[in-house]
């Protein structure tokens, strides 16, 4: 099963990696912690200290459109906030 791996670059996230060697990633809600930890270790060559996960509920869209009001709603996800280990770091543009 492939797992959805993505790096969240936001102000509030980077001031938080340049506090400490804190990391955010927006990852699939079916993952659990160890699967995370294995994973970024795995892509970045990191070692992974700590980890903390948050998840997110999908929210109610709605928009007015000619053909009338569309509903919808916007996929659950699951946030992890991973430190790293002390003098390494995970540059998110060495790939583009």
């Amino acid at each position: 099963m492939a797992y959805m791996i993505k790096p969240v670059v936001t102000e509030k996230a980077n001031g938080i990696s340049e506090k400490g060697n804190r990391y955010t990633f927006k990852v699939s809600p079916e993952m659990s912690k160890s699967q995370i930890v294995a994973l970024i270790e795995e892509l970045y060559d990191v070692k992974v200290t700590g980890i903390s996960t948050m998840n997110y509920d999908g929210k109610k869209k709605q928009r007015y459109t000619k053909s009338g009001l569309l509903r919808g709603k916007v996929a659950a996800f699951k946030k992890a906030i991973v430190t790293v280990a002390e003098g390494q770091t995970i540059d998110f543009y060495s790939n583009l």
